[in-house]
């Protein structure tokens, strides 16, 4: 039991079989040695000193150990485990109060790194509970400056420095390791309590029994003295599991904030707040401590970054995260029309969700398009346990995937989707750009030129800036940047000239000119050659070699650009954009009277070419006619009005699929695909179909790999 003003405490000093003094805990050794005293403060009586070694499941001890303590392997492997240790000190401890007459007690320890960074870690690890009186102790070097202010600072007490101070003739030498400590100790103690001081102990430090939940607003200051960044993390811990790893030290309310990647899943790292600077200083100790058998990297962070990551603005989070000290559960792959009632249906009524369907919440983008994602809040850790059995279990024709989640992956998840999505969405509405009509060359005319050596930060601005005055002989939507399979620049790029002899003066006047601090490659090549380049294939001093290409269903397919017969909508645009932006259908009646086509681009270019093996080009571009200007209001409005039928997209579409393997590459992609064609039902309940339109859906499809 602990009380706000104790009229006993109970002087405690232990060792590990490591480090010793200011580094104590922080090689994660075990504890091997407890010694303690009861003091009376009203009477100034003392109890039995009980000296107890602790068995290690490592016996074996660091060499200023040895040299400190004095203590051997062998004597250890006679002592009893720590927990067994801790219930007779909690026996020895409650005889000694009661013939002093006394009932309640409060530790006292020399400094924080016994409870905190020993004690609390050691057995958390080892799945066993400490009593009460471990979660409030006094600090001695604290209280001990608080009486005599000029004193050394804590940071820089010992045990030896305030004996000293007080001028206590103590000789270290004279008693057992441990003994002289707690004996020393009590000396102070006694000093303090004397008539020319009169200290009272009333302030004692205080341990969190658990880690507190909560949400965290952007508007507000955390001190970065107080964050730490930990890495390494198994990707399935949660912020229990994190708080448990630093067992013994404070973490603030909501402190824990797991940090995901582009693709919105963990990356194995979280910020975590503390209290205070001296709680943070002492989690700095825990660097490479492990949980299970990885090791944990722990640094400092600022208070700039955890607002990044866990704070946020929605109200509707802020509501949601308003039932404090709930168990969160994160469910994804959920089917697009699912609903609440179909949630809870699948939770089942062992795993009842805290406020029916106020403990549910949707993720969603900015257009209110459901991602499939939502967080369920839980009561206790019983019905959470339950929930997670249902990992993978089917909901519709989907399994759901069901994870431990914080508050501040609730933020994190629904800040990214609404600000930046994690999956891109076109902007709405899409600017319709009338371009004149172009193609890509596939003959032998040397009319292209390579770039090889681009620096990788450089821009279509940095290429045009390059070739000087050439941009004006750049075919229109003439520039072709190359990027690698993670999207990245690979360091080339293509440029289609309006002839050959201007590509060979450009090669002549470029070649390896300086772009930023690189020199760059430039050579004279032509359409053919470029398309077989952009598909995976080589072009060197050698020769050409095609692409690798092992389907016998499958031949190079061209770097096609966009169709000029008739309107081009990406396939993007297709899905997500109202009916009123695709082009009227022809008609026999509107065949001589026929309207230009209309090409609808995205306000940011998307990546809508791709190839089956090393690169992908990026959508081509012009210097001289790309603008992205404003439709007419009169043609949006005849636009909206007009009477159509939507129309598929045109061969070739893109299809984003997720949840692949790391290591899966284009082969696998086109095998998962062989022998797929359109399936007609599948359109009869989306668009209008003319008997002619079926009949094509119907017949067999060959695949062409963008």
């Amino acid at each position: 039991m602990t009380a706000s003003h104790s009229d006993s405490l109970v002087v405690l000093f232990g060792a590990t079989a490591g480090a010793y003094g200011a580094k104590l805990g922080s090689d994660e050794r075990e504890l091997i040695l407890l010694v303690w005293q009861v003091v009376d403060l009203p009477s100034k009586k003392v109890g039995t000193l009980h000296k107890s070694l602790v068995k290690a499941d490592n016996l074996e001890l660091s060499d200023q150990c040895r040299e400190v303590s004095g203590l051997t392997p062998e004597g250890l492997g006679k002592a009893e485990p720590l927990d067994r240790v801790l219930q007779q000190f909690s026996q020895l401890v409650s005889s000694d109060l009661k013939v002093l007459g006394r009932s309640s007690y409060t530790l006292c320890s020399d400094g924080q790194l016994l409870i905190r960074q020993v004690l609390h870690p050691e057995t958390s690890k080892k799945n066993f509970l400490l009593s009460d009186c471990f979660y409030s102790f006094y600090d001695l070097r604290k209280e001990f400056h608080t009486c005599y202010p000029s004193s050394a600072t804590v940071k820089d007490q010992t045990i030896k420095t305030m004996a000293e101070y007080l001028g206590l003739g103590t000789n270290e030498t004279e008693e057992d390791f441990g003994v002289w400590q707690v004996k020393t100790m009590v000396a102070i103690i006694f000093s303090m309590l004397s008539e020319s001081c009169n200290h009272i102990f009333t302030e004692p430090e205080t341990v969190k029994y658990k880690y507190e939940t909560g949400p965290c607003s952007k508007s507000e200051t955390v001190d970065s003295e107080t964050v730490i960044r930990a890495r390494g993390l198994p990707w399935q811990s949660s912020d229990q599991d994190i708080a448990r790893f630093f067992k013994g030290l404070n973490i603030a309310k909501g402190g824990v904030a797991l940090c995901l990647n582009a693709q919105g899943r963990r990356n194995g790292e979280a910020l975590v707040r503390f209290v205070n600077s001296e709680q943070r200083d002492l989690a700095l100790e825990r660097h490479k401590h492990h949980m299970g058998s990885r090791y944990i990297e722990v640094y400092k962070a600022t208070g700039e970054e955890f607002l990044k990551i866990a704070g946020g603005t929605s109200n509707e989070v802020a509501q949601f995260l308003s039932k404090e000290n709930q168990v969160i559960i994160r469910m994804r792959g959920l089917p697009f029309t699912a609903t609440q009632e179909d949630v809870l249906g699948f939770l089942g009524p062992e795993c009842p969700v805290t406020g029916g369907k106020e403990g549910l919440l949707f993720v969603k983008y900015p257009d209110g398009r459901p991602t499939g994602d939502a967080f369920v809040l839980f009561s206790c850790e019983e019905y959470a346990q339950n929930a997670l059995k249902k990992h993978k279990e089917i909901l519709g024709k989907r399994y759901i995937e069901l994870f431990r989640s914080t508050a501040a992956e609730v933020q994190q998840v629904l800040n990214r989707y609404m600000s930046t999505p994690l999956i891109p969405t076109l902007p709405t509405p899409i600017i319709p750009v009338i371009p004149p009509p172009y193609t890509i060359a596939t003959g032998s005319v040397r009319d292209c030129v390579r770039l090889r050596g681009l620096p990788y930060t450089a821009g279509i601005d940095d290429i045009l800036e390059f070739m000087g005055d050439a941009t004006g002989d750049i075919k229109p939507h003439g520039v072709h940047m190359v990027l690698n399979q993670q999207g990245r620049p690979s360091g080339d790029a293509f440029i289609q000239m309006k002839s050959a002899d201007k590509a060979f003066m450009v090669a002549q006047k470029c070649h390896k000119k300086m772009m930023k601090d690189r020199y760059v490659e430039v050579f004279q090549c032509s359409g053919e050659e470029m398309n077989f380049v952009l598909m995976g294939g080589t072009l060197n001093r050698s020769g050409l070699s095609p692409p690798p290409c092992k389907l016998p269903c499958l031949s190079p397919p061209a770097y096609a650009a966009f169709q000029t017969a008739a309107a081009v909508i990406p396939a993007e645009a297709a899905l997500y954009q109202p009916q009123a932006l695709l082009p009227a259908t022809r008609t026999p009646q509107a065949t001589a009277a026929a309207p230009p086509a209309v090409t609808y681009y995205p306000a940011q270019a998307a990546q809508l070419y791709m190839n089956y093996t090393a690169y992908y080009p990026s959508p081509p571009v012009s210097p001289t006619t790309v603008g992205y200007i404003a439709a007419p209001p009169g043609a949006v409005a005849a636009a909206a009005t007009a009477t159509h039928t939507p129309i598929l997209p045109q061969p070739g579409a893109l299809v984003r699929m997720q949840g692949l393997p790391y290591n899966t590459g284009m082969k696998e992609i086109l095998s998962f695909f062989q022998g797929y064609q359109y399936a007609p039902d599948d359109y009869n309940g989306l668009i209008q179909l003319s008997d002619q339109a079926r009949s094509v859906l119907q017949a067999p499809k060959e695949w062409v790999c963008l």
